[in-house]
């Protein structure tokens, strides 16, 4: 009987994973959106991959790489390199570069299937929903497929892709933010309002206060650690025009006519802004090429163009700025998922669809004690299938470029650079994220005829 029960829990398991989304949710979870749980699994996809990505960089486990074919051939050096420099010192950088190329492929090829797809009575919705076990099995044939890529083309040809993608990244990550603080401020007033405490308004001051705070201070460490007397130029004009920007996006949010037009606008928001900004910043400096003006420049392979005298120091992977960067790609990933935003400006930037399922549609199922996952999606969708595949792509590429600090192999793959072309995407994302950020504010004075509330 114990056989026979078993054999019967695993046929369940597997047509759950040939299934819809219902089957994922298990018995203690409580009742949810099937638009909701997709995301949620769909996004598991992406943090299964990139844990992938972080194992295959740790040091210990570049060594077991030597062993794929096509990474290092004639014994410990690098195919194009002439014996010069040891092969793992590059296996971590391209065992992550195809990583995340397999898992920007995969959300590439859904993205394109899912194209305007309106409501879940689409035949296509049924394969955004579900086939969980065919899905996984498609990921790791792209990532099996990925491995086996001719090395030298492919690296420099997809570092472009992933500094593009992670330009657009940052700028979603950005608009996240907007609507994160957007929706905190009205929260936390209507409550102040509804309740006649004090306390919610001394809870948005004390944050306002520690965004601000921790802001300045980063500011000054910026000007402390990435900038020197006798040059520096490019770092201490990059702190100074932030900073600038930042004090001016302040202002413009409390000005009178900007209050009257959006009441819950305010401080709290230019300071998660201007906290982001300074987090930008402070990324594409540890980027700067230059000792002498980054002192956390991590790997550097020394040598003469002939050969004769190479010194190899060790290489890290990890600095403050990609931990922190981790940390966020994460939060926002997450918020992507199970964002539901009321602010309309944000919801048009992020192709969110104003549908019944955004206004709570959707039957919940019977009320019979069991939790479900009910489609609430049928008279239309509650998010745009395409672009949220297009925001994990780019979440892949962002990922990509985080764990491997942005750096590059060189034309003649001898050495790992830093390029100037990290910084300058990085800084241009903080003032593109910056202008998006002044928009929400301006654009009801801008187009009075259209609605913002």
């Amino acid at each position: 009987m114990g056989a026979c029960l078993g054999v019967c829990s695993v046929l369940s398991c597997v047509s759950c994973l040939c299934g819809s989304a219902p089957c994922l949710l298990c018995g203690c979870c409580p009742s949810s959106k099937n638009s909701t749980i997709t995301r949620l699994s769909f996004t598991f996809f992406l943090f299964l991959g990139t844990l992938v990505s972080i194992i295959m960089i740790i040091p210990g486990v570049e060594a077991e790489l030597h062993k794929l074919p096509g990474f290092c051939e004639g014994g410990n050096t690098l195919p194009y390199i002439q014996g010069q420099v040891n092969c793992k010192s590059f296996l971590g950088h391209k065992a992550v570069y195809r990583m995340c190329f397999a898992t920007a492929a995969f959300f590439f090829l859904f993205g394109l299937i899912m194209i305007c797809v309106k409501s879940s009575k689409d035949p296509r919705a049924a394969i955004q929903n579900g086939f969980w076990f065919f899905k996984f099995l498609i990921l790791v044939g792209i990532t099996v497929g990925a491995f086996y890529i001719p090395d030298k083309p492919f690296s420099h040809v997809w570092f472009y892709f992933g500094v593009v993608g992670s330009f657009l990244f940052i700028l979603i990550q950005l608009i996240l933010l907007i609507d994160f603080a957007h929706s905190w401020s009205q929260i936390w007033l209507r409550n102040a309002d509804e309740g006649n405490s004090k306390s919610w308004y001394a809870g948005l001051f004390f944050f306002t206060f520690l965004f601000y705070a921790v802001s300045i201070a980063a500011v000054v460490l910026l000007y402390v650690y990435y900038t020197k007397s006798d040059g520096c130029t490019e770092g201490k004009a990059l702190i100074s025009l932030n900073l600038i920007f930042c004090v001016i996006a302040s202002i413009v949010s409390i000005l009178p006519k900007i209050q009257n037009a959006q009441p819950h606008s305010g401080l709290l928001q230019a300071s998660v802004i201007t906290l982001y900004t300074m987090y930008v910043t402070w990324s594409a400096l540890a980027n700067v090429p230059d000792k002498h003006c980054n002192p956390t420049l991590l790997v550097r392979i020394e040598g003469n163009q002939n050969g004769t005298s190479v010194s190899e120091q060790p290489t890290q992977w990890w600095d403050a700025p990609s931990i922190v960067g981790l940390v966020i790609f994460f939060l926002c990933t997450l918020f992507i998922s199970i964002r539901s935003s009321d602010h309309a400006q944000v919801n048009k930037m992020m192709l969110t669809e104003e549908s019944p399922a955004m206004l709570g549609g959707g039957s919940p199922g019977p009320e019979d004690g069991v939790h479900h996952a009910y489609d609430n999606e049928e008279d239309g969708v509650s998010y745009n299938y395409t672009f949220f595949h297009f925001c994990l792509l780019l979440a892949s590429l962002y990922i990509m470029m985080t764990l491997t600090n942005w750096y590059t192999p060189d034309e003649t793959y001898q050495n790992l650079n830093s390029p100037w072309t990290a910084v300058w995407v990085k800084i241009s994302s903080s003032w593109v994220g910056l202008f998006v950020y002044l928009w929400t504010l301006v654009a009801p004075l801008v187009l009075p005829d259209r609605d913002f509330s």
